[in-house]
This record gives structure tokens, sequence and C-alpha cells, in this order.
């Protein structure tokens, strides 16, 4: 029997500006097994963003409990929580956030450099993640030299060089055409598939949610449904 990668129990975020406070999530229980690929909809305002946020340890919750793994992430200060997203999640946002003066190959190498791994290493892993994503030839472009697809994948890349448990993806195909999304929920898939690798991904897109093991439903700070893909749909390219 699968074993989880992180469970959720009645998690809750409110935030307090000079308005009224905003619940931003009121009782959230979710839970992803090892090997699971989930898709996380919701309407804007539905606490799609905040719940990334504290699955990826960007940010803590008020209440509730959050387990990644064996540890408790409730009781881990900030530099426990920065070790544990550095080393054991990889991050894929909508916009790339690459390095617009650094190379592919720089990009990717990136959060090597904050794991202390040496020079020759991050080099060598980093051509070989960029291999993976199928950007062979690619490692000394800059990012205005790629294409938003390629970008994409030099995202991807950079998220997988320290061989994360689990990849949080937000948005990840909302920058792209079409054809181009396709071509990366084909490599997620992939990815997912040869490296039974967790993935959760945030969109609005109910034809890309539909790629998923499951989608998982928010609704005014709360999961208003959590369903079984039984037919995901795979990606041809």
């Amino acid at each position: 029997m699968s074993q989880n990668v992180l469970s959720l129990s009645d998690i809750t975020k409110t935030y307090y500006g000079a308005g009224s406070p905003v619940h931003a999530l009121q009782g959230v229980s979710f839970s992803l097994a090892e090997g699971e690929m989930v898709a996380i909809m919701g309407p804007s305002g539905s606490g799609k963003s905040t719940l990334m946020n504290l699955l990826g340890c960007l940010d803590k919750p008020d209440g509730g409990t959050y387990t990644f793994g064996d540890q408790d992430v409730m009781e881990m200060d900030k530099v426990d929580l920065a070790h544990l997203r550095n080393r054991r999640i990889g991050f894929v946002f909508q916009n790339f956030n690459l390095l617009g003066r650094a190379s592919a190959l720089e990009n990717v190498a990136l959060p090597m450099v904050y794991a202390g791994v040496k020079s020759r290493e991050r080099n060598s892993r980093a051509a070989e993640m960029l291999g993976l994503v199928g950007l062979e030839g690619r490692e000394h472009h800059l990012p205005n030299q790629l294409s938003g697809g390629q970008q994409q994948r030099v995202a991807i890349a950079r998220s997988l060089v320290n061989s994360p448990e689990l990849l949080l993806a937000d948005e990840p195909t909302g920058a792209l055409d079409t054809r181009t999304s396709i071509e990366i929920m084909a490599l997620l898939q992939r990815l997912h598939r040869e490296k039974a690798l967790s993935i959760i991904i945030v969109t609005h897109e109910p034809d890309i949610a539909l790629h998923c093991q499951r989608v998982v439903r928010l609704s005014d700070g709360l999961v208003v449904s959590d369903e079984k893909v039984e037919n995901p749909h795979q990606a041809q390219v």
C-alpha cells in the first residue's frame, strides 16, 4: 500500500489587513500518496494559491496538522522549512521564473548552488536534466533565445535536479498555447510514469486537470470535491 507523501488535516489560514480578515482556508483536509498525480482546481479566491504556498512550505498554516513524509511541518522553524523546500520539493511556475542573464544550464544548476553541490557535479546533473526534458544542445541558450515551451522545460529540469519527492506545478501551462500545453503535460505524465514522481498541479483549465488521476476542487477555502479520474487523458505529441 502506498505511503502518503503529505497529509493535511483541518488546515486553516487567515490573512489580516486594513479591512476585514480574509479566511483563505477554512479547514482543508487533503493527502497525496506516493507516485500520485493530482490536480487542484477552483475559482479565483478559492484558496488555491494559499494552499499551494502551504504545501510548498513557503508559508505556515494557522491551525490544523501538516505532515510531509514522517515530518511534522507545523513544528518546523524557518531553517527546517527551507531545507525541506530545497531538498524534497520541486517547483514549477506559470511564468517560468528563470534568470534572464543565466543560461539554461546555469538556471537548472541554481538549486544545487544553494545545496552546496560542487561545480563539476552541478553542471553534469544540470545537463542530464536538460537532456531528460528534451533540451540537448540548448544548454548555453539564454531564456530569451528559447520558446515559451522550452523555457518551461528548463524550469521543469530545474525543479528535478535535487531529486525531489514532490513536484508542485502552479498553472504550468497558463502562459502557453494549446499545442505547447499538451507537450508540457506529456512531459509531466512521462516523469510521473517513469520516475514515479508525485505531482500536484494547480490549474483553472478542466482539460489539463483531466490528465491527472484525481481532481480536488476548492471553493471559499474549503474542499468541495475530491474525485478520482477514471481514465486520465494521455497527452499525445
